[in-house]
């Protein structure tokens, strides 16, 4: 199974960029969040991978 680095449509808040991230890697979406949030440039990255990971499905 080929699988790939996507935001998630299933576990989001904002943009579905953690629960993408924590279903790639297989962790916790809230860990992923607050690893966000406490890394000092966490926020500027999520912006950034928010416009560059690609849906896992197309939103309709």
């Amino acid at each position: 199974m080929d699988k790939r680095l996507t935001k998630s449509s299933k576990d989001k808040l904002l943009s579905g960029v953690c629960g993408g991230i924590a279903e790639y890697f297989g962790l916790s979406s809230l860990g992923v969040r607050i690893l966000f949030l406490f890394v000092p440039v966490g926020i500027f990255a999520y912006f950034v991978l928010a416009f560059a990971m690609p849906f896992d499905e197309l939103p309709l």
